[in-house]
């Protein structure tokens, strides 16, 4: 499964996001573990991905479903041990596959031993680790920063009588990114998980690390009107101080070099990184240019609802069609509302999630898949009640609804929770009609959208175009996004219909050789929904 001689294994590789807590429960108590990942490896391996990425597994007590860490070196009980994490590593490079653990370097939760002796006093020698202020003389907070889930992005501390900083939720304090002692701590969390053979590091919101020394305040978005605010308050600001500052590239470098100095057969520690910006596109080049920064940060392509259309997708995708940097590109994760019901409405078309992997599988760049996009899940509609994670809860019926993309994977049709537990209860509900989307029903249909994604993951390994090659936007129906894939002499045509009625193929593209791989049969129109890639006259 990996690429050319010529390129690192990461480029134009698929890379599989596992979800740990909703992936598959080992010991029966509701809770997906690395023993449940472990029994459905060859699942995960049968698609055709190149490496897998696990959501975080360190030592949390979940108040952000583990993105609040109280000991980065440590697995979670509700996961298993480190022997767990080991097993399954052996067995991943065994399938041939890599493995990207997630790494949380911004914040940590309340509890973590370095907070409980930063908070404890102001000169003790931690006591500068997090990013701490005075209250303002009217005893408000030191700046205007918001947090990203709602509201200011300081808490007071009555103790240490000062607020300290949160970019997320008010038990989740964020690091000094600034700080030499921080940083070498943090280097060596890295070099931890590689030790225990990781191949590669997911950094959590990487940009966002290190603050402006001199806590100014954030400026309003031009013509923000105070009426009609966005869905996020944060975004009525532009955020020039609370993140992005220059100063974190160079935490980044070091990074890098640490990372350079493993696996060096294959090119060193692979780093993916998640950037947070109003402009993520260009954030995401700007922290993946040249040998001393990531290898790359992805993009999910529709956001949080963007209008989704031929021409949009497009647009997005040409933001990121050069030479800077190299993109990671994909539909949906564990923060998103899922890509079919995201993308395609309350009644998305059946062929959506197919034609979204279709699109995937096409593009230039490193592809990354979440677990369920490959049955073309729709988003689960978790009660209120059930709901776990608190920004869901406070954003309910609105903007973030990221329990729906973390209901459990089905995968036995008719049996208690499709097969993910043997629990009377899971930790969330199985989605509702997730099982007849299950994986043993797909996998015996050879039209199901799992079956046309490891279709479509074989011709992206069998076609060195697709993974490695140049891309070349073709211009046609307006409802068509239509490119090319071109590698010495290969030409590859791809092209996606994105609209309930036929569309014709791009100009001279009717006359070409059969279909490498279609959805549908294709005449001079391409069929509603669907997806074409042909083989085109060489170049030259």
């Amino acid at each position: 499964m990996s690429a050319p001689s010529a390129a690192p294994w990461w480029q134009g590789a698929t890379v599989y996001q596992i979800y740990p807590l909703s992936f598959a429960d080992g010991n029966g108590d509701g809770i997906g573990d690395l023993p449940g990942i472990l029994a459905h490896l060859d699942h995960v391996a049968s698609l055709g991905v190149d490496a897998l990425w696990l959501s975080p597994l360190h030592e949390s007590p979940m108040l952000d479903c583990g993105y609040d860490t109280t000991n980065a070196k440590a697995v979670d009980a509700r996961y298993g041990q480190l022997s767990d994490f080991h097993a399954l590593v052996s067995a991943a490079h065994a399938r041939g596959m890599k493995v990207i653990v997630d790494q949380v370097y911004t914040y940590t939760h309340e509890h973590h031993p370095w907070f409980v002796a930063s908070r404890a006093s102001r000169t003790g020698d931690k006591h500068d680790w997090y990013v701490w202020a005075d209250a303002k003389p009217d005893g408000t907070a030191p700046n205007n920063w918001l947090s990203i889930f709602g509201g200011p992005a300081w808490e007071w501390d009555c103790g240490r009588r000062q607020y300290y900083m949160t970019s997320f939720l008010p038990g989740m304090p964020h690091l000094d990114g600034n700080h030499p002692a921080v940083r070498r701590e943090l280097l060596d969390v890295a070099r931890f998980w590689f030790e225990q053979g990781a191949d590669g590091l997911r950094l959590d919101v990487i940009n966002l690390l290190a603050l402006d020394p001199l806590l100014r305040d954030n400026p309003a978005v031009p013509g923000t009107d105070p009426r009609h605010m966005p869905p996020l308050p944060i975004h009525a600001q532009q955020m020039l101080y609370d993140g992005a500052q220059p100063q974190n590239l160079e935490f980044v470098a070091s990074l890098r070099a640490l990372a350079d100095t493993w696996r060096v057969e294959d090119g060193g520690g692979f780093l993916l990184g998640e950037v947070t910006h109003p402009d993520v596109i260009a954030e995401g080049r700007h922290y993946s240019q040249g040998t001393d920064r990531l290898h790359s940060c992805y993009h999910v392509l529709g956001g949080h609802g963007a209008a989704f259309s031929a021409t949009a997708l497009r647009a997005e995708l040409q933001s990121w069609n050069d030479d800077i940097g190299w993109p990671t590109w994909s539909v949906a994760n564990h923060d998103t509302v899922r890509a079919v019901t995201r993308l395609g409405g309350p009644h998305p078309p059946p062929e959506l999630g197919a034609l979204l992997m279709a699109v995937l599988a096409c593009l230039r760049g490193t592809v990354l898949l979440y677990q369920g996009d490959e049955l073309g899940l729709p988003c689960g509609q978790v009660p209120y009640g059930r709901l776990r994670d608190p920004a869901t809860r406070r954003f309910f019926g609105h903007y973030l609804q990221r329990d729906g993309a973390r209901t459990p994977m089905p995968w036995r049709h008719g049996e208690r929770h499709a097969g993910f537990s043997t629990a009377a209860d899971t930790w969330l509900p199985l989605g509702v009609g997730h099982d007849a989307l299950a994986v043993d029903l797909q996998t015996a249909d050879p039209r199901s959208t799992l079956s046309q994604t490891r279709a479509l993951l074989a011709l992206r390994r069998a076609q060195p175009a697709l993974r490695q090659g140049s891309l070349h936007f073709v211009d046609g129906a307006d409802t068509v996004l239509a490119f090319e894939r071109r590698l010495g002499a290969t030409r590859l045509g791809c092209a996606f219909n994105l609209a309930p009625t036929p569309a014709p193929l791009p100009p001279g593209w009717q006359g070409a050789a059969a279909p490498l791989l279609a959805s549908a049969e294709v005449g001079p129109d391409l069929p509603a929904w669907s997806y074409a890639v042909v083989p085109l006259q060489p170049c030259g």
